[in-house]
């Protein structure tokens, strides 16, 4: 396979002299335009905006652009992450107490319980993810000295009840461990959220947790799509939101599709 020539470092007066003189960009105030560089790279700011704004057949970008244009393109992207993950966030807190809730009132508060693999959907299929998973809790409740109330559970107890180690845990993890409960756990605890099934409600945790590291990481959100979908809704078709063949074209693994995952699993 061949490579293309590696792109060389450039100083911050060349990149503008780079974007004025080959990309055709208007930057009127270096000074600015070189502050901004420096706060936020780049490659997140240029490359990670330009899209609305630049021709790729001329390799320019269309009369009349600024530098400002993009910088405000970036400062709405940063004001839409800090939204989103914050319900996000507060959907995150909601699975995580019904999970430790409806597992500890199935088996119990020990974690020996969380840390048996019969207390999952433990098929041949399941059985690697489950030890992994296994691994990560055993790992928290028995080695993590990051969380004082991991240490002071397990140094006054000799016992991390599942309510405290799945703070410890990852969107993802905690998605991971909702897919591998039994039908029954999973049962009830989509219970709790309005016309959302046990497979439904893993398909929004997914599609959640790849939002919340696009903006955990500050990625660019507003055009992000997921490798995974939510499920097709009462909402799709209320919108009368088009299809292609049997397949909705927005709405699905999109931003637009995480704002139905809020209508579905928020208050």
């Amino acid at each position: 396979m061949e490579f293309k020539p590696i792109k060389p470092f450039l100083s911050y007066e060349k990149q503008l002299n780079n974007l004025i003189v080959k990309k055709q960009l208007i930057i009127k105030d270096k000074e600015y335009a070189s502050a901004k560089l420096r706060d936020i790279c780049y490659y997140s700011l240029i490359d990670g905006y330009k899209n609305l704004f630049y021709n790729p057949m001329n390799r320019k970008y269309e009369e009349g652009t600024r530098f400002e244009d993009i910088v405000a393109l970036y400062d709405f992207d940063k004001k839409l992450r800090l939204l989103i993950f914050q319900y996000i966030c507060n959907i995150e807190q909601k699975v995580r107490s019904l999970i430790s809730y409806h597992f500890c009132e199935t088996y119990s508060e020990n974690q020996s319980d969380y840390l048996n693999s019969h207390n999952y959907n433990n098929t041949k299929q399941n059985s690697r993810d489950i030890q992994k998973l296994i691994n990560i809790l055993s790992n928290e409740a028995n080695y993590n000295m990051e969380h004082a109330y991991v240490v002071y559970q397990r140094n006054t107890y000799g016992n991390v009840p599942l309510w405290v180690v799945l703070n410890t845990l990852t969107l993802g993890q905690t998605s991971k461990m909702y897919s591998l409960f039994t039908t029954s756990i999973q049962s009830r605890i989509s219970s709790n959220f309005r016309s959302v099934n046990e497979k439904e409600l893993g398909q929004y945790l997914k599609v959640l947790t790849h939002f919340r590291n696009i903006c955990a990481h500050n990625e660019r959100l507003f055009s992000f799509k997921s490798r995974y979908e939510i499920p097709d809704t009462l909402l799709h078709q209320k919108l009368q939101i088009p299809k292609k063949g049997n397949h909705y074209t927005c709405g699905k693994s999109d931003l637009f599709g995480v704002m139905m995952a809020f209508r579905y699993l928020l208050n």
